[in-house]
């Protein structure tokens, strides 16, 4: 098995998505927050995958801009003539490659790193098959194309659904689509397949059935290689995917209390003995550090909770938020760009936005952060040990010192030095009895 030859990738996404019914290019619709492009974007970068190539047809400037900060090549078909053909497409992008070539598609966003792995060193084994195609027996076969092989995984035939017999249409190896070609071999057996064909298009899987060199087949789960032509197939993906996310967190030591109603992001990290309550979200960028609880119905994005904290329920966290260890923030809270202390605390009905609180602060109910004022953001900063009572609006920027105490009411806009008590509010006035007249004065009109 030769193990030293480098490795490209051509991804098709050519296709219009019409099914979608979308103006975003299908293949950027996201799986678990992340566009379904750069989830095998970013497992072609992790099998080391010298060279892509995506090849695009409709919407190419969505792709290209989604792809500008990435060492991808794009490619276009500008005339819809088969998955044969969008193959072809890349054969200047891969001039002088001479190493192996995975053959992708951007609708089909899950198949794993080993998987693919898989593939290449099934093409690199001592019998050298002309190429590798990836198969897998999904509970409904269906109209898929079907493989047929022997004992060792060599492909005998390889038949569309349509052209099947009763007896080709028994067998349950379908084809994914998915192959893994020598870059050499590559184009010479595009060139000699032709679009004899009710639809007059040149089809890749017609390499396979070229005489010669017989082609190999390899297995994964339905699952890995499903496809997304619609709303609905995207939905099932991602269902998919989430239920394989919540097993692993459960795997690793987490514990989900109802697992079906949490949803991660495909970068959400879980420490160990973390809780999670029903229906919270994970959007992108989240860690949650060793016995966290994160409480019902709570969503984070962008946020890092460390060690021992607590969040909820109904609470929420914006990017830029950090918890340090053992912060607790409850029920509707917000937080934007803050970080919260050393257990510091924010119990109920609060915003926090671009401010820095300090260890065992305590933020009153009703607090908010005034931190925009229309025009730019500002900063507010509290210090270690701070008490600021409930129904309190600071105005950014301000600075509220050590120990210092802000009273329940307070519209605070000026610094409060380090110890101080700030009263902002307006003076009482008593009438004695004026309800009562006020409320007797109005019952007679009423009555009258």
């Amino acid at each position: 098995m030769n193990t030293d030859r480098p490795l490209a990738a051509i991804v098709l996404a050519a296709g219009s998505g019409t099914r979608m019914k979308s103006d975003l290019h299908k293949v950027l619709h996201p799986i678990a927050g992340k566009p379904m492009l750069h989830h095998l974007a970013d497992t072609l970068g992790a099998l080391g995958v010298e060279r892509t190539v995506v090849v695009v047809g409709a919407r190419k400037e969505q792709v290209a801009a989604s792809l500008a900060d990435r060492d991808i090549v794009i490619a276009e078909q500008t005339e819809q003539l088969g998955t044969g053909h969008a193959v072809r497409q890349a054969h200047d992008a891969l001039k002088g490659f001479s190493g192996d070539v995975l053959i992708l598609y951007g609708d089909v966003p899950l198949v794993s790193a080993e998987t693919m792995q898989a593939m290449v060193d099934r093409l690199r084994f001592g019998d050298d098959p002309r190429c590798v195609v990836l198969g897998f027996r999904p509970d409904d076969p269906a109209a898929y194309g079907r493989i047929v092989a022997d004992g060792t995984g060599t492909i005998e035939k390889m038949v569309e659904y349509k052209d099947a017999s009763e007896a080709e249409r028994a067998v349950t190896l379908c084809n994914s689509g998915l192959m893994a070609a020598r870059a050499t071999d590559l184009f010479v057996l595009l060139d000699q397949i032709g679009n004899d064909n009710a639809a007059g298009e040149y089809y890749l899987p017609d390499i396979v059935m070229l005489p010669g060199q017989k082609s190999a087949v390899i297995e994964t789960g339905a699952g890995e290689v499903a496809g997304v032509n619609s709303r609905a197939e995207l939905a099932r993906v991602e269902a998919d995917w989430q239920q394989l996310r919540r097993a692993q967190a459960m795997a690793d030591g987490a514990t989900l209390i109802a697992p079906e109603t949490v949803f991660f992001a495909h970068d959400t990290v879980l420490g160990r003995d973390v809780t999670v309550e029903p229906n919270v979200v994970f959007g992108p960028g989240v860690t949650i550090e060793d016995g966290a609880v994160i409480h019902a119905f709570s969503h984070l994005e962008g946020a890092h909770v460390k060690g021992g904290c607590s969040v909820g329920p109904y609470a929420r966290l914006r990017p830029g938020s950090i918890m340090e260890e053992g912060a607790k923030v409850g029920n509707f809270v917000e937080m934007k760009k803050t970080v919260l202390g050393k257990g510091a605390k924010a119990n109920h009905l609060t915003y926090l936005g671009d401010a820095t609180v300090g260890a065992g602060a305590n933020i009153g109910a009703g607090t908010i952060t005034c931190n925009y004022d229309g025009w730019f953001k500002h900063k507010t900063e509290i210090g270690d040990g701070a008490f600021i009572g409930s129904n309190s609006a600071l105005i950014a920027p301000v600075r509220i010192g050590r120990g210092a105490i802000v009273a329940a009411g307070s519209a605070v806009s000026r610094d409060v030095g380090d110890g101080d008590l700030r009263l902002v509010r307006g003076e009482q006035l008593v009438k004695p009895g004026w309800a009562d007249r006020f409320n007797s004065s109005m019952r007679k009109k009423k009555e009258g």
